[in-house]
């Protein structure tokens, strides 16, 4: 069962929510943060990425960071409102023609530890020092973690009667997403947590260090008992959507130089490893192809072949990483080689190109997107997925709802 209940969530005021409302922390580093939060004195970027209001050269996990956080948190403080009653909420994203709606809602740090909340990725110890101390310092989880799970009808159900009422915020941010929330409350409310309470298991699509963290903020946190008898350390804020909205984005790769290789020479050893076409399709159509871009040609790698027996083996980033990546351009460890960097699929393979052709990298490759099936099945097999495996487009917004601990 996946347990859920409802919270006094504190929100942003109808009017200014789209100028508080702002990207995830981890999607931006310190500079792109500067530069949208800049003129913007209420960008919850303020308060996630504090660094962008001390000294360039401030160690970005100095205790003045998470100290002024916490300043400018308060100081946003009059521009919320706190829920009289707890509740959930259904969060549609609406990206160009993609839709998903996820329930938003306090979600079990009991069920996180004992794995009823599944994980596909390694957490690091820095990030989760980061985002622990930080919700020590604000006593609150700012930013949610994007759960999936299996389609349900019967959440499903609820979430159509919700969706024919008034919104609680209709808004799109500036990267033209459209975030639309609704409070779920009466026998609706009852229904999603019913609904909820039969699924099998939730599963960690993004946000594995800010679920960690939560975790380890509730052993550091003196307990608090809520309004309602509940320890509020115990939860940890989430939007959970069905897998049959989610929709994954590649994470493309790109290589600074051949390894001692002439381009003739490195693709004479591709063609040795995997079956190629030249002039193929930037983005490969379907699982066991991958795109590669050398010297203003696309070509078409055929990997099925070198398909492992297991879920890991299967994919297609592992089969890049074993038969060309390590072998050929001598990247061991994509964790730590500088040589390899990852461009998010929303950027689109003309970014690859681009890299390319300006000299940034010698040869860049067009992932196929995995999978949820292939997600969950990792998690349910109990093994890690590969780093940069995954993109989730479109992002949930931070500070829409916030949950006090």
């Amino acid at each position: 069962m996946a347990k859920i209940r409802p919270f006094r969530a504190l929100r942003p005021e109808p009017s200014a929510v789209c100028t508080i409302a702002s990207v995830p922390y981890d999607v931006v580093n310190t500079e792109e943060a500067l530069a949208l939060a800049a003129g913007n004195d209420l960008s919850f970027l303020h308060v996630s990425r504090s660094e962008i209001d001390l000294p360039a050269d401030t160690n970005p996990y100095a205790d003045i960071v998470y100290a002024t956080a916490r300043t400018r948190f308060e100081g946003l403080r009059p521009h919320f409102v706190e829920e009289a009653e707890p509740a959930v909420y259904f969060y549609r994203l609406r990206m160009g023609a993609h839709e998903q709606t996820g329930l938003a809602a306090a979600y079990s740090v009991d069920e996180y530890d004992a794995n009823l909340v599944k994980k596909h990725e390694k957490t690091r110890r820095d990030k989760e020092d980061d985002r622990t101390r930080h919700i020590t310092e604000l006593r609150a989880q700012t930013g949610p973690v994007f759960l999936v799970y299996e389609a349900s009808s019967a959440i499903d159900a609820v979430a159509a009667r919700v969706m024919q009422t008034a919104p609680l915020y209709d808004i799109i941010a500036p990267d033209s997403v459209a975030h639309t929330l609704w409070k779920v409350t009466g026998d609706d409310l009852k229904a999603v947590i019913d609904g909820f309470g039969a699924l099998p298991a939730l599963y960690i699509a993004d946000g594995h260090h800010r679920a960690a963290s939560a975790a380890r903020a509730r052993k550091t946190l003196a307990p608090v008992v809520g309004k309602d008898g509940v320890v509020e350390a115990d939860w940890f804020l989430a939007v959970a959507f069905p897998d049959n909205q989610t929709q994954v984005l590649p994470y493309n790769r790109i290589v600074k130089d051949l390894a001692g290789h002439t381009p003739q020479s490195f693709l004479e050893a591709v063609k040795a490893i995997f079956p190629l076409e030249a002039d193929g399709p930037a983005s490969p159509v379907k699982k066991g192809q991958v795109a590669m871009y050398l010297q203003h040609t696309w070509y078409t790698l055929d990997i099925s072949g070198k398909a492992g027996a297991d879920v890991i083996g299967q994919l297609d980033v592992s089969i890049l990483q074993d038969h060309l990546l390590a072998p050929v351009l001598k990247i061991a460890d994509v964790r730590t080689d500088k040589r390899i960097d990852f461009v998010g699929g929303i950027r689109g393979t003309l970014e690859l190109e681009r890299l390319v052709q300006g000299g940034k990298a010698a040869v860049a490759f067009s992932m196929f997107p995995v999978s949820c099936e292939d997600l969950m099945g990792i998690a349910d097999a109990g093994e890690i997925m590969p780093p940069k495996s995954t993109w989730f487009e479109p992002k949930l917004r931070d500070a829409l709802l916030i949950h006090t601990i």
